[in-house]
């Protein structure tokens, strides 16, 4: 029903309005006791901090902070805290035991008092003053990409094993200048101060704990991907092509923009120091460490890519797309997640894709890069003990700890991860019919939780891979994520028409001149070291001839059969024998020499191997050249 008002009637409900608003009004003046609204408390205005490092004195190996605190709001104490831990390396690290000679004045000189209140905090006397200004020592002598290092060659600091940070201020600004030794420059990924020279800001402590810093000689240059500038920063010699490698770093930036279609950043910043290994990811730079000449010959550089690409994907997966826990962070206490096996373990499997679609590795090593990882996750007994999401949650005690004991009652989410991310993968690409790959979960996560504004729990990671899969994989994440099952490869990979098999591999060799580190003798079984001459077993797996017959880690074995006992020698005379023979180790067992006699057993491993089916189904052909971008 529609009605019609005329003049009048609109001019009669005008006043009558007008009338009623007046009424209110008047009520309101006759009642002082009617509520008021409640007066806006304006924010506290938070501190001003900032800090200056100086290494003056690079032999020393100690970095000289200065953190100054300016704040109107000074409580009666101040508690200033170090992290005990830094995001991407989940071990509590307890970086409050490299501080020294740590002291703290006011503004005028004054000293204040101040006592320790637990491993990482202390407290200072401030009441009633406004400015502080706290100097410490921090002991910078051990290379890794999560701790500090200073020396006659460079500086290179992580800032959460670094700087304090003010209780309750995680998201309070700051400044870092540095006074750098000597002729050295400084590369971080945080912006320039303008007009201020080597002096940096942050607009919170995420920022801040994210954003080493290397200073020294080193060798630079750019490249620009996408109009996004990216640098590359050497410290150190060694036998790399810096051109090569900026062309080639580039072509793994280029494979991530395709797949996001965007970049987070406005520039970003790879520092590779030459010596130590491993790399941490940040949100717009990435720490990396390898051997000076470790980029020759062409499979170690292929190694040095990996984890360049590794690292970087890592700008998406983690630093942007955040498994629950794992951001805004807690510095001071464990933050516990399940999802390490996608953070970490996903980033590993992507790190060779990036590199085949880059046209880095072919499609050949990369199969055989996965089936290597295969045999090594089927050779761990610790697979039916642990599931993915338990070595995620159990990170902060085992991960970065194992032991002797580790390879049977434990699995790392980075090995199994990379394996199970690829299963996934596959099973995503062929429920779809090749229309959905676990790209798009990837693009999901990033396009629905980190823009916004949101984490990921492990029930979003297995709703959306359904989403794209078109069908329930409660199956697949209850067997091979929750749980200890057995993976059927085969029954996978058959669908992009390749088969999985256990053949029987060659021996382990023996290490060439010069090289330590474990090897793994198949007709003995266990974990070999050797240094120094002294030949050592490391670690026993459950079932092998050295476990079944009683040999222990730490147990020196001097001689086999009455001859001096090597890596090399027991290689050559294990390897001249049948399953069966007997032998007579002698060894040292806590410093009591002893005879052990050892039934050996096979002398060759399985090894896991891709193959292609030999009569595959258009159906197979067609996934896997969406898988691999090559034909069947």
């Amino acid at each position: 029903m529609s009605l019609k008002f005329g003049s009048k009637a609109i001019i009669f409900l005008s006043f009558v309005l007008c009338f009623s608003m007046y009424q209110k009004t008047s009520a309101q003046k006759k009642n002082p006791k009617a509520p008021k609204p409640a007066p806006v408390e304006a924010k506290p205005a938070p501190p001003e901090i900032a800090y200056t490092i100086t290494m003056s004195k690079p032999y020393t190996h100690l970095l000289e902070v200065e953190m100054r605190v300016k704040w109107d709001q000074m409580p009666e104490k101040t508690e200033l805290k170090m992290p005990v831990w830094t995001p991407g390396s989940y071990l509590i690290r307890e970086y409050a035991r490299q501080v020294q000679q740590f002291g703290v004045k006011n503004a005028d000189g004054t000293a204040l008092e101040w006592r320790k209140i637990n491993k990482n905090t202390w407290q200072v006397d401030t009441k009633g003053v406004k400015e502080i200004v706290a100097k410490y020592l921090v002991y910078s002598n051990e290379l890794t990409v999560r701790t500090n290092e200073l020396n006659d060659e460079h500086g290179f600091w992580n800032n959460a094993a670094t700087l304090f940070f003010i209780r309750d201020q995680l998201k309070t600004p700051s400044t870092v200048k540095i006074n750098p030794f000597g002729n050295w420059r400084v590369a971080t990924g945080l912006p320039p101060v303008d007009g201020q020279a080597n002096t940096f800001k942050a607009e919170n402590y995420d920022v801040l704990y994210d954003s080493p810093f290397e200073v020294s000689d080193f060798k630079e240059i750019g490249f620009d991907v996408e109009g996004k500038h990216h640098r590359l920063i050497m410290s150190g010699e060694g036998n790399y092509d810096l051109k090569k490698l900026s062309v080639d770093v580039a072509k793994i930036v280029e494979e991530v923009y395709k797949m996001f279609g965007e970049f987070g950043y406005k520039d970003y910043t790879f520092i590779v120091n030459l010596r130590g290994g491993g790399g941490l990811e940040h949100l717009n730079s990435t720490a990396l460490q390898v051997n000076r000449f470790g980029f020759k010959p062409d499979q170690r550089y292929k190694s040095f890519l990996g984890l360049v690409s590794h690292e970087y994907f890592h700008n998406f997966n983690v630093k942007r797309i955040r498994p629950d826990a794992l951001g805004p962070f807690d510095y001071e206490n464990e933050n516990y997640t399940k999802l390490l096996w996608v953070a970490e373990g996903g980033t590993e499997y992507y790190s060779q894709l990036l590199l085949m679609r880059a046209g880095l590795i072919t499609e050949k090593e990369f199969l055989i890069g996965k089936a290597t990882a295969i045999s090594q996750l089927q050779a761990r007994p610790g697979r039916f003990e642990t599931s993915l999401e338990s070595a995620s949650f159990d990170s902060w005690i085992k991960q970065y700890r194992p032991d002797e004991n580790a390879i049977n009652n434990q699995i790392s989410y980075y090995d199994k991860g990379e394996i199970v991310n690829m299963m996934l993968d596959i099973t995503i690409r062929t429920a779809s019919g090749g229309t959905r790959s676990l790209d798009d979960v990837m693009r999901y996560l990033y396009t629905e939780h980190f823009k916004k504004g949101k984490n990921y729990t492990p029930e979003d990671f297995q709703k959306i891979s359904e989403m794209m899969a078109g069908k329930s994989l409660d199956d697949f994440f209850s067997k091979y994520v929750r749980g200890t099952a057995e993976i059927d490869y085969s029954g996978i990979v058959s669908a992009i028409g390749l088969q999985m098999t256990a053949e029987e591999g060659r021996p382990d060799r023996a290490p060439a001149a010069g090289e330590r580190g474990p090897v793994i003798i198949p007709a003995f079984g266990a974990d070999l070291t050797e240094t120094n001459g002294v030949l050592t077993i490391r670690s026993v797996a459950q079932g092998t001839p050295a476990y079944d017959q009683g040999f222990n880690s730490s147990d020196q074995i001097v001689a086999v059969d009455g001859y001096r006992a090597s890596q090399a020698f027991l290689q050559s005379y294990f390897g001249e024998r049948k399953q069966g023979d007997k032998v007579m180790l002698t060894v040292f067992r806590f410093d009591r020499l002893r005879e052990m006699p050892l039934v050996l057993g096979s002398n060759s491993r399985k090894e896991y191997v891709f193959s292609k089916l030999p009569q595959p189904t258009d159906e197979q052909k067609k996934l896997y050249h969406g898988y691999l971008n090559a034909d069947l």
